[in-house]
């Protein structure tokens, strides 16, 4: 049985995904992303240890209700003074793997919801 994800034409979702890289809507990216229903934006450089709270606030434009962060090919803890601010924020959030990034923010954008991914490529 085939089974395919109907969505909306309206929204952005990733449609592949490899070391280093991420395709939303065919088109390749190669450096760090916020990704949202509505729109990609360039997000900060560097690596998952460069990660601040500057970076974790860009995320909360959008107003989310919803945040994924990619950690990328391996799951990372992050520090606990990050932790905490996004507690702090009253925002739903998760640290994964790239990949599980991926898969959990399409469904979720699909099921219509206010979600943000920060992904890390770098």
């Amino acid at each position: 049985m085939e089974l395919r994800l109907e969505h909306p034409q309206d929204i952005r979702l990733v449609t592949a995904h490899g070391p280093g890289w991420v395709e939303i809507d065919r088109q390749r990216h190669e450096t760090n992303i916020i990704l949202t229903p509505e729109a990609v934006a360039p997000w900060f450089a560097g690596g998952f240890d460069a990660l601040d709270e500057t970076a974790i606030d860009a995320l909360f434009s959008s107003q989310p209700e919803l945040v994924l962060i990619s950690t990328g090919a391996t799951l990372r803890r992050p520090p606990v003074p990050l932790l905490r601010h996004l507690a702090a924020a009253g925002i739903g959030f998760e640290f994964m793997t790239l990949s599980a990034t991926c898969r959990t923010y399409n469904v979720t954008a699909s099921e219509g919801r206010r979600v943000v991914a920060g992904l890390i490529l770098t």
